[in-house]
């Protein structure tokens, strides 16, 4: 069958289209033809080797696909690796049958991204109404989803950072009750004008580097900041314990592979976020869709921030 195989680590030159043995399915496991797989920006680490679990080669990449089951289900599954090529495999748990009224694209949006920005936004921080909250790269895969979903769940304010006017003005139509410049210098000055002059109560951050920096120093009281990457592949400053103790500040990680021990965790909030989608409430972005051939031009368009929403591949083309 044909597939992304990486053979080394590198940028997106490594991501070429290869001949491979089509994958066989063991006890406990779904055989899946793919329809499209997702794209992530997790992948582009994971290609590099700076993913926060390390890689070993020969790799097909690609963590979600969605397509048919030997018996005709439409299936969204999680796959760990595999995702891009015409055939892949998962552990039964972890797929999920896709119900009527919401697409293969949605779906895909749904299974990490949705499922990270309900995580975020529930476990993690643990939204109150009437919270003000702020999302960095308010126009991407979680980022689209975290904004609807903390309007749909009571937040008092919404604020989401994107790097050009046309994306902000997307998340403004998404539901953001503001949208700034996420460029870090001024970054805290800003969120404040945002907010009327106050400070947040809670912050989304995959960004890393300064960007934490300026977002932790705009924490009101109470405040929770979750970190969930760092796209900048920066390193924010050390935190001292004190800074966290005055203002009765909190600091959370969250990374998805840490809910893959218990299906559950993800299924409930998957099943959630299908009937808000099914209902017309939740209106995940899908974005560019890539052929096979076109997987580079994808994670070079995903690091230069070219992209909004959730990016598919098509195996078929």
């Amino acid at each position: 069958m044909r597939a992304i195989q990486i053979t080394e680590f590198g940028g997106p030159e490594v991501l070429k289209v290869s001949d491979v043995a089509e994958p066989v399915a063991g006890d406990g496991q779904v055989l899946i033809t793919v329809d499209r797989a997702g794209i992530n920006y997790a992948d582009t680490h994971q290609v590099e080797n700076s993913y926060l679990s390390k890689t070993e080669l020969p790799l097909i990449p690609g963590g979600e696909v969605v397509g048919r089951t030997a018996d005709g289900r439409r299936v969204v599954a999680l796959v760990g690796s595999g995702g891009y090529a015409e055939q892949a495999v998962a552990h039964a748990p972890y797929a999920w049958d896709v119900p009527e009224g919401v697409t293969d694209g949605q779906a895909l949006a749904l299974v990490l991204q949705g499922t990270t920005a309900w995580h975020l936004l529930k476990t993690s921080t643990h939204l109150q109404p009437g919270e003000s909250v702020l999302v960095h790269a308010g126009a991407g895969g979680v980022g689209s989803l975290a904004v609807q979903l903390a309007k749909l769940w009571g937040a008092g304010r919404v604020i989401a950072t994107a790097s050009t006017e046309e994306k902000r003005q997307q998340v403004l139509e998404l539901g953001a009750d503001a949208a700034i410049d996420g460029t870090p210098e001024g970054l805290k000055d800003r969120i404040l004008e945002a907010n009327g002059g106050k400070r947040v109560d809670v912050v989304l951050e995959m960004v890393g580097g300064p960007t934490f920096d300026e977002s932790f120093d705009a924490l009101a009281r109470f405040g929770r900041l979750v970190t969930f990457g760092a796209a900048s592949r920066q390193a924010a400053a050390p935190l001292d314990p004190s800074r966290l103790m005055k203002g009765s500040k909190t600091v959370a990680g969250f990374w998805l592979a840490d809910c893959f021990a218990d299906p559950q965790s993800l299924g409930g909030p998957l099943a959630e976020l299908f009937d808000l989608t099914a209902s017309g409430k939740l209106r995940p972005i899908v974005g560019g869709e890539y052929p096979l051939s076109g997987v580079a031009t994808a994670h070079e368009d995903m690091r230069a921030r070219r992209t909004v929403g959730k990016l598919l591949l098509d195996p078929t083309r």
